[in-house]
């Protein structure tokens, strides 16, 4: 008669432990293509599985996000107008120039008043300035920045990021503001392009078009950023990033306002965008594990809160007053 073994015992408690929390994660990722899950309950339930039961496949979360954040942005072009989205860039580039040399400005000060890492300080100010993760990838190898300067800044980002796409729609319909009023501000204040989406799908269509519009070119300054980067730190070997598939978001635009054809489908395609957006917060909620949130430290976080508070202030007055 076989008797089973307490290191047997104990390794099949193990297996049946990871079985079950794949299969969880599996099911709430499922649940997250569905019309039943908002973007803000995706990424509050990715946060509760990071903090209770663990990602179970954390090692390729960082490239999915990535990929699933791209494909939905250019599907989203398909639900968009050209000549609607010029006029949105029109009224966010002062507001963008204005608010990313400010931001960086800013940003330097307080890194040198607080004391923090030079490295984590430029990376939590160019995530704040620009668009969150994607601007934090690109000008890491650039100034050669470490993977603990890249954990803070990323945990910081990310940490206020999910704070926005709850709190932005209240404060909105708060100051009642319009759709335009309020793609401008989530496009300017919210970090990553994600939650910008996210944040603007929930408030309506048109801030959403304006939202998405003007992030993505707000999205192109990784380009001068990067270079800027490489002058300040003294990097010039390091090759910069360049954000390609914001180009097949723009042709994906272009697609839909000339090409009668894909009227017939551009509902579905753009469904679909914003199902796996939906996936992509979750991910990015269940990536925020409490090593990520005890690595940031009090005053990286600090120094990003002042920063984003500074700019979601600043950015809602001039929308409100200017815009």
């Amino acid at each position: 008669m076989h008797i089973q073994t307490p290191v047997t015992h104990t390794t099949a408690l193990l297996n049946f432990g990871e079985t079950s929390s794949k299969l969880i994660f599996i099911t709430c990722a499922i649940l997250c293509l569905t019309p039943f899950i908002s973007p803000a309950i995706a990424l509050l339930m990715g946060l509760i599985i990071a903090q209770f039961i663990g990602h179970p496949y954390l090692h390729l979360n960082h490239k999915a996000t990535r990929w699933l954040l791209q494909v939905s942005v250019i599907g989203l072009g398909f639900g968009m107008n050209v000549h609607n989205a010029i006029h949105a860039g029109e009224q966010g580039i002062l507001f963008t120039v204005a608010s990313i040399s400010t931001t960086l400005i800013f940003g330097y000060l307080l890194g040198r008043w607080l004391k923090v890492e030079k490295k984590s300080s430029f990376l939590i100010s160019s995530g704040t300035a620009i668009c969150g993760g994607s601007a934090i990838a690109a000008v890491s190898p650039v100034i050669k920045a470490d993977e603990k300067q890249i954990s803070v800044a990323l945990g910081c980002v990310f940490i206020l990021n999910s704070v926005a796409l709850f709190i932005f729609p209240v404060i909105g319909h708060y100051f009642n503001l319009s759709q335009t009023q309020f793609g401008l501000w989530c496009a300017i204040a919210i970090h990553d392009t994600s939650s910008v989406v996210g944040a603007a799908s929930k408030y309506g269509p048109h801030a959403l078009e304006v939202a998405t519009t003007v992030k993505l070119a707000r999205a192109l300054w990784i380009i001068p950023i990067s270079l800027l980067s490489a002058f300040l730190f003294k990097n010039q070997s390091k090759k910069i990033t360049i954000p390609y598939f914001i180009l097949l978001f723009i042709l994906a635009m272009i697609i839909n306002t000339y090409v009668p054809f894909v009227n017939l489908f551009n509902t579905y395609i753009t469904s679909a965008a914003k199902a796996l957006l939906t996936l992509t917060l979750f991910l990015i909620g269940a990536g925020l594990s409490r090593k990520v949130l005890s690595s940031v430290g009090f005053k990286p976080l600090l120094q990003g809160v002042i920063l984003w508070a500074l700019i979601s202030c600043s950015a809602l007055y001039a929308v409100m007053h200017l815009a």
